[in-house]
Protein backbone atom coordinates (compact mmCIF):
# COMPACT_ATOMS: atom_id res chain seq x y z
CA UNK A 1 0.00 0.00 0.00
CA UNK A 2 1.22 3.48 -0.85
CA UNK A 3 0.45 6.58 1.21
CA UNK A 4 -0.27 10.21 0.45
CA UNK A 5 -0.24 13.47 2.34
CA UNK A 6 -3.73 14.43 3.50
CA UNK A 7 -3.85 18.07 2.48
CA UNK A 8 -2.20 20.44 4.94
CA UNK A 9 -2.56 18.02 7.84
CA UNK A 10 0.29 15.92 9.12
CA UNK A 11 -1.44 12.69 8.10
CA UNK A 12 -0.10 9.99 5.82
CA UNK A 13 -3.16 8.10 4.61
CA UNK A 14 -3.46 5.00 2.46
CA UNK A 15 -4.25 6.00 -1.10
CA UNK A 16 -6.88 3.26 -1.10
CA UNK A 17 -9.17 4.01 1.81
CA UNK A 18 -12.35 2.24 2.84
CA UNK A 19 -15.88 3.44 2.07
CA UNK A 20 -18.36 1.94 4.53
CA UNK A 21 -21.77 2.78 3.10
CA UNK A 22 -22.45 -0.59 1.51
CA UNK A 23 -22.06 -2.56 4.72
CA UNK A 24 -24.92 -0.72 6.40
CA UNK A 25 -27.23 0.71 3.79
CA UNK A 26 -27.22 -1.82 0.94
CA UNK A 27 -28.88 -5.22 0.67
CA UNK A 28 -27.04 -8.50 1.30
CA UNK A 29 -24.74 -7.00 3.91
CA UNK A 30 -23.49 -9.28 6.66
CA UNK A 31 -21.89 -7.83 9.79
CA UNK A 32 -19.45 -10.68 10.31
CA UNK A 33 -18.34 -10.52 6.69
CA UNK A 34 -18.01 -6.74 6.97
CA UNK A 35 -15.84 -6.98 10.08
CA UNK A 36 -13.68 -9.63 8.42
CA UNK A 37 -13.22 -7.39 5.39
CA UNK A 38 -12.41 -4.36 7.54
CA UNK A 39 -9.81 -6.30 9.50
CA UNK A 40 -8.27 -7.65 6.30
CA UNK A 41 -7.98 -4.09 5.03
CA UNK A 42 -6.15 -3.09 8.21
CA UNK A 43 -3.86 -6.09 7.82
CA UNK A 44 -3.07 -4.92 4.27
CA UNK A 45 -2.14 -1.46 5.62
CA UNK A 46 -5.32 0.46 4.79
CA UNK A 47 -5.58 3.20 7.40
CA UNK A 48 -8.37 5.59 6.26
CA UNK A 49 -12.00 4.68 6.91
CA UNK A 50 -14.98 6.76 5.89
CA UNK A 51 -18.46 6.28 7.29
CA UNK A 52 -21.53 8.37 8.19
CA UNK A 53 -24.32 8.47 10.72
CA UNK A 54 -26.79 7.92 7.87
CA UNK A 55 -25.18 4.59 7.00
CA UNK A 56 -27.62 2.47 8.95
CA UNK A 57 -28.39 5.18 11.52
CA UNK A 58 -25.04 4.64 13.19
CA UNK A 59 -24.55 0.96 12.36
CA UNK A 60 -21.55 1.58 10.13
CA UNK A 61 -20.01 3.87 12.76
CA UNK A 62 -20.36 1.05 15.28
CA UNK A 63 -18.52 -1.36 12.99
CA UNK A 64 -15.73 1.16 12.55
CA UNK A 65 -15.40 1.62 16.29
CA UNK A 66 -15.05 -2.14 16.74
CA UNK A 67 -12.20 -2.28 14.23
CA UNK A 68 -10.40 0.71 15.77
CA UNK A 69 -10.54 -0.86 19.23
CA UNK A 70 -9.39 -4.21 17.88
CA UNK A 71 -6.32 -2.50 16.37
CA UNK A 72 -5.40 -0.05 19.10
CA UNK A 73 -1.71 -0.48 18.26
CA UNK A 74 -2.22 0.96 14.76
CA UNK A 75 -2.93 4.51 13.59
CA UNK A 76 -6.27 4.33 11.83
CA UNK A 77 -7.85 7.55 10.55
CA UNK A 78 -11.59 7.78 11.15
CA UNK A 79 -13.99 9.95 9.17
CA UNK A 80 -17.74 10.28 9.52
CA UNK A 81 -20.52 12.63 8.41
CA UNK A 82 -23.33 14.54 10.06
CA UNK A 83 -26.67 14.01 8.29
CA UNK A 84 -28.67 17.10 7.35
CA UNK A 85 -31.47 17.81 9.81
CA UNK A 86 -34.03 17.92 7.00
CA UNK A 87 -32.74 14.54 5.70
CA UNK A 88 -32.57 15.89 2.18
CA UNK A 89 -29.87 14.58 -0.15
CA UNK A 90 -28.51 16.55 -1.92
CA UNK A 91 -28.74 20.01 -0.40
CA UNK A 92 -30.81 22.23 -2.67
CA UNK A 93 -30.29 25.91 -3.28
CA UNK A 94 -33.32 26.80 -1.16
CA UNK A 95 -32.13 24.83 1.87
CA UNK A 96 -30.76 27.15 4.54
CA UNK A 97 -28.02 26.31 7.00
CA UNK A 98 -30.59 26.46 9.78
CA UNK A 99 -32.71 23.82 8.03
CA UNK A 100 -29.75 21.53 7.47
CA UNK A 101 -27.05 22.10 10.10
CA UNK A 102 -28.04 24.44 12.96
CA UNK A 103 -25.24 24.64 15.57
CA UNK A 104 -26.96 22.76 18.41
CA UNK A 105 -27.95 19.99 16.02
CA UNK A 106 -24.35 19.69 14.78
CA UNK A 107 -23.07 19.28 18.32
CA UNK A 108 -25.77 16.72 19.12
CA UNK A 109 -24.85 14.55 16.14
CA UNK A 110 -21.13 14.71 16.77
CA UNK A 111 -21.83 13.23 20.20
CA UNK A 112 -24.25 10.68 18.72
CA UNK A 113 -21.61 9.49 16.27
CA UNK A 114 -18.98 9.24 18.98
CA UNK A 115 -21.39 7.19 21.08
CA UNK A 116 -22.23 4.92 18.14
CA UNK A 117 -18.55 4.24 17.50
CA UNK A 118 -17.50 4.13 21.13
CA UNK A 119 -14.64 6.50 20.33
CA UNK A 120 -13.36 9.58 22.14
CA UNK A 121 -12.92 11.50 18.90
CA UNK A 122 -13.08 11.33 15.12
CA UNK A 123 -10.22 12.46 12.95
CA UNK A 124 -12.49 14.02 10.33
CA UNK A 125 -16.04 15.29 10.80
CA UNK A 126 -17.86 16.14 7.59
CA UNK A 127 -21.18 17.66 6.59
CA UNK A 128 -22.95 15.00 4.52
CA UNK A 129 -24.39 17.63 2.16
CA UNK A 130 -23.18 21.06 1.17
CA UNK A 131 -24.36 24.33 -0.29
CA UNK A 132 -21.69 26.97 -0.83
CA UNK A 133 -24.21 29.69 0.03
CA UNK A 134 -23.85 28.55 3.63
CA UNK A 135 -20.51 30.32 3.70
CA UNK A 136 -22.52 33.49 4.34
CA UNK A 137 -23.46 32.07 7.76
CA UNK A 138 -20.31 31.17 9.67
CA UNK A 139 -22.06 29.53 12.62
CA UNK A 140 -21.32 26.12 11.10
CA UNK A 141 -17.60 26.76 11.24
CA UNK A 142 -17.54 28.21 14.74
CA UNK A 143 -19.44 25.22 16.11
CA UNK A 144 -17.15 22.67 14.47
CA UNK A 145 -14.09 24.70 15.46
CA UNK A 146 -15.32 24.69 19.06
CA UNK A 147 -15.75 20.91 18.94
CA UNK A 148 -12.27 20.67 17.49
CA UNK A 149 -10.89 22.74 20.37
CA UNK A 150 -12.54 20.23 22.72
CA UNK A 151 -10.61 17.51 20.86
CA UNK A 152 -13.80 15.70 19.85
CA UNK A 153 -12.78 16.07 16.22
CA UNK A 154 -9.42 16.79 14.63
CA UNK A 155 -10.38 18.18 11.23
CA UNK A 156 -13.35 19.61 9.32
CA UNK A 157 -14.62 18.42 5.94
CA UNK A 158 -17.55 18.59 3.56
CA UNK A 159 -19.08 16.04 1.20
CA UNK A 160 -20.06 17.72 -2.06
CA UNK A 161 -23.38 17.04 -3.75
CA UNK A 162 -23.31 14.62 -6.69
CA UNK A 163 -22.13 16.28 -9.92
CA UNK A 164 -21.71 19.72 -8.28
CA UNK A 165 -17.93 20.04 -7.78
CA UNK A 166 -18.23 23.81 -8.30
CA UNK A 167 -20.49 24.01 -5.23
CA UNK A 168 -17.62 24.01 -2.73
CA UNK A 169 -15.18 26.54 -4.13
CA UNK A 170 -16.00 29.20 -1.54
CA UNK A 171 -15.55 26.73 1.27
CA UNK A 172 -12.21 25.55 -0.08
CA UNK A 173 -10.88 29.04 -0.70
CA UNK A 174 -11.97 30.21 2.76
CA UNK A 175 -9.31 28.07 4.40
CA UNK A 176 -11.89 26.80 6.89
CA UNK A 177 -12.17 23.22 5.64
CA UNK A 178 -9.42 20.63 5.73
CA UNK A 179 -10.93 18.15 3.27
CA UNK A 180 -13.55 17.77 0.56
CA UNK A 181 -15.18 14.55 -0.53
CA UNK A 182 -16.25 14.53 -4.17
CA UNK A 183 -17.34 12.09 -6.86
CA UNK A 184 -14.38 11.54 -9.18
CA UNK A 185 -14.00 8.66 -11.61
CA UNK A 186 -13.48 7.86 -15.31
CA UNK A 187 -16.89 9.32 -16.14
CA UNK A 188 -16.93 12.21 -13.66
CA UNK A 189 -13.77 14.20 -14.34
CA UNK A 190 -15.33 17.62 -13.72
CA UNK A 191 -13.57 18.19 -10.36
CA UNK A 192 -10.36 18.68 -12.35
CA UNK A 193 -11.67 21.94 -13.83
CA UNK A 194 -11.95 24.19 -10.77
CA UNK A 195 -12.16 22.19 -7.56
CA UNK A 196 -8.83 20.38 -7.71
CA UNK A 197 -6.81 23.52 -8.54
CA UNK A 198 -8.46 25.31 -5.61
CA UNK A 199 -7.69 22.40 -3.29
CA UNK A 200 -4.12 22.38 -4.53
CA UNK A 201 -3.73 26.10 -3.83
CA UNK A 202 -5.26 25.86 -0.34
CA UNK A 203 -3.70 22.48 0.52
CA UNK A 204 -7.13 20.93 1.09
CA UNK A 205 -7.29 17.13 1.03
CA UNK A 206 -9.39 15.44 -1.66
CA UNK A 207 -11.32 12.25 -0.89
CA UNK A 208 -12.45 10.62 -4.15
CA UNK A 209 -15.71 8.79 -3.68
CA UNK A 210 -17.81 6.60 -6.01
CA UNK A 211 -14.75 5.41 -7.99
CA UNK A 212 -16.85 2.68 -9.64
CA UNK A 213 -19.84 4.92 -10.47
CA UNK A 214 -21.99 2.97 -7.99
CA UNK A 215 -21.05 -0.24 -9.80
CA UNK A 216 -21.15 0.43 -13.53
CA UNK A 217 -17.37 0.84 -13.76
CA UNK A 218 -16.84 -2.62 -12.26
CA UNK A 219 -18.35 -4.02 -15.46
CA UNK A 220 -20.78 -6.24 -13.53
CA UNK A 221 -24.05 -4.38 -14.19
CA UNK A 222 -26.33 -4.96 -17.15
CA UNK A 223 -29.24 -3.01 -18.56
CA UNK A 224 -31.55 -5.44 -16.73
CA UNK A 225 -29.87 -5.19 -13.30
CA UNK A 226 -32.25 -4.87 -10.33
CA UNK A 227 -31.87 -5.01 -6.57
CA UNK A 228 -34.06 -6.14 -3.66
CA UNK A 229 -36.85 -3.86 -2.51
CA UNK A 230 -35.55 -1.04 -0.33
CA UNK A 231 -32.05 -1.05 -1.83
CA UNK A 232 -30.98 2.50 -2.71
CA UNK A 233 -29.66 1.43 -6.10
CA UNK A 234 -33.19 0.82 -7.36
CA UNK A 235 -33.95 4.51 -7.02
CA UNK A 236 -30.61 5.61 -8.50
CA UNK A 237 -30.36 3.26 -11.46
CA UNK A 238 -33.58 4.27 -13.14
CA UNK A 239 -33.59 3.39 -16.86
CA UNK A 240 -32.48 6.87 -17.94
CA UNK A 241 -29.35 6.39 -15.83
CA UNK A 242 -28.70 2.64 -15.91
CA UNK A 243 -28.89 2.16 -19.68
CA UNK A 244 -26.45 4.91 -20.77
CA UNK A 245 -24.13 4.08 -17.85
CA UNK A 246 -23.90 0.43 -18.85
CA UNK A 247 -23.48 1.34 -22.53
CA UNK A 248 -20.53 3.60 -21.71
CA UNK A 249 -19.02 0.98 -19.41
CA UNK A 250 -19.23 -1.57 -22.23
CA UNK A 251 -17.22 0.77 -24.45
CA UNK A 252 -14.57 1.05 -21.74
CA UNK A 253 -14.44 -2.73 -21.55
CA UNK A 254 -13.69 -2.87 -25.29
CA UNK A 255 -10.79 -0.45 -24.81
CA UNK A 256 -9.41 -2.57 -21.96
CA UNK A 257 -9.84 -5.80 -23.90
CA UNK A 258 -7.88 -4.35 -26.79
CA UNK A 259 -5.18 -3.02 -24.48
CA UNK A 260 -4.83 -6.31 -22.62
CA UNK A 261 -4.64 -8.25 -25.87
CA UNK A 262 -2.04 -5.95 -27.41
CA UNK A 263 0.13 -5.71 -24.28
CA UNK A 264 -0.36 -9.18 -22.78
CA UNK A 265 -1.79 -7.72 -19.58
CA UNK A 266 -4.91 -8.40 -17.54
CA UNK A 267 -6.14 -5.05 -16.25
CA UNK A 268 -9.69 -5.53 -14.97
CA UNK A 269 -12.44 -2.92 -15.04
CA UNK A 270 -12.29 -2.26 -11.26
CA UNK A 271 -8.50 -2.01 -11.35
CA UNK A 272 -8.62 0.40 -14.28
CA UNK A 273 -11.17 2.56 -12.45
CA UNK A 274 -8.98 2.87 -9.35
CA UNK A 275 -5.67 3.23 -11.20
CA UNK A 276 -7.20 5.97 -13.36
CA UNK A 277 -7.86 8.01 -10.20
CA UNK A 278 -4.42 7.20 -8.80
CA UNK A 279 -2.98 8.99 -11.80
CA UNK A 280 -4.10 12.31 -10.30
CA UNK A 281 -1.82 13.62 -7.56
CA UNK A 282 -4.53 15.99 -6.30
CA UNK A 283 -6.38 13.00 -4.82
CA UNK A 284 -5.40 12.19 -1.25
CA UNK A 285 -7.30 8.91 -0.93
CA UNK A 286 -9.97 6.89 -2.74
CA UNK A 287 -12.79 5.26 -0.78
CA UNK A 288 -14.26 2.32 -2.71
CA UNK A 289 -16.91 0.29 -0.96
CA UNK A 290 -15.59 -3.10 0.11
CA UNK A 291 -17.93 -5.64 1.65
CA UNK A 292 -15.93 -8.79 0.92
CA UNK A 293 -12.34 -9.87 1.50
CA UNK A 294 -11.77 -10.41 -2.21
CA UNK A 295 -12.80 -6.80 -2.87
CA UNK A 296 -10.28 -5.60 -0.31
CA UNK A 297 -7.50 -7.62 -1.91
CA UNK A 298 -8.22 -6.49 -5.47
CA UNK A 299 -8.55 -2.83 -4.50
CA UNK A 300 -5.35 -2.78 -2.47
CA UNK A 301 -3.60 -4.43 -5.41
CA UNK A 302 -4.47 -1.35 -7.48
CA UNK A 303 -2.29 0.74 -5.18
CA UNK A 304 0.55 -1.73 -5.57
CA UNK A 305 0.20 -1.61 -9.37
CA UNK A 306 0.17 2.21 -9.44
CA UNK A 307 -1.31 4.59 -12.02
CA UNK A 308 -2.26 3.33 -15.47
CA UNK A 309 0.20 3.41 -18.38
CA UNK A 310 0.08 6.86 -19.93
CA UNK A 311 -1.35 5.77 -23.27
CA UNK A 312 -4.20 3.82 -21.66
CA UNK A 313 -4.87 6.67 -19.24
CA UNK A 314 -5.32 9.07 -22.15
CA UNK A 315 -7.69 6.67 -23.89
CA UNK A 316 -9.88 6.47 -20.80
CA UNK A 317 -9.90 10.24 -20.34
CA UNK A 318 -12.01 10.40 -23.50
CA UNK A 319 -14.90 8.84 -21.57
CA UNK A 320 -15.47 12.03 -19.59
CA UNK A 321 -19.24 12.38 -19.16
CA UNK A 322 -20.66 15.73 -18.10
CA UNK A 323 -23.80 15.03 -16.09
CA UNK A 324 -26.22 17.33 -14.32
CA UNK A 325 -28.15 16.56 -11.11
CA UNK A 326 -31.54 14.91 -11.63
CA UNK A 327 -34.34 13.94 -9.23
CA UNK A 328 -32.91 10.40 -9.03
CA UNK A 329 -29.27 11.44 -8.51
CA UNK A 330 -29.33 11.99 -4.73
Amino acid sequence: MKYRQFGRLDWQVSEIGYGMWGMAGWSNSDDNESLESLQHAVDLSCNFFDTAYAYGEGKSENLLGQIVRANSNKRLYTATKIPPRNRQWPAKSEHTLNESYPPDYVEEYVHRSLENAGLQNFDLMQFHTWNDEWMRDDRWFYKLDDLRSQKLIRAIGISINRWEPWNALRAVRSGQVDAVQVIYNIFDQNPEDELFPACRDMKVAVIARVPFDEGTLTGTLTKESTWPEGDWRNTYFVPENLIPSVERAEEIRKVLDNWNREHSTDITMPAAALRFILGNDDVSTIIPGMRKVRHVESNVAASEAGPLPGELYEQLRKFRWVRKPAPWSQ
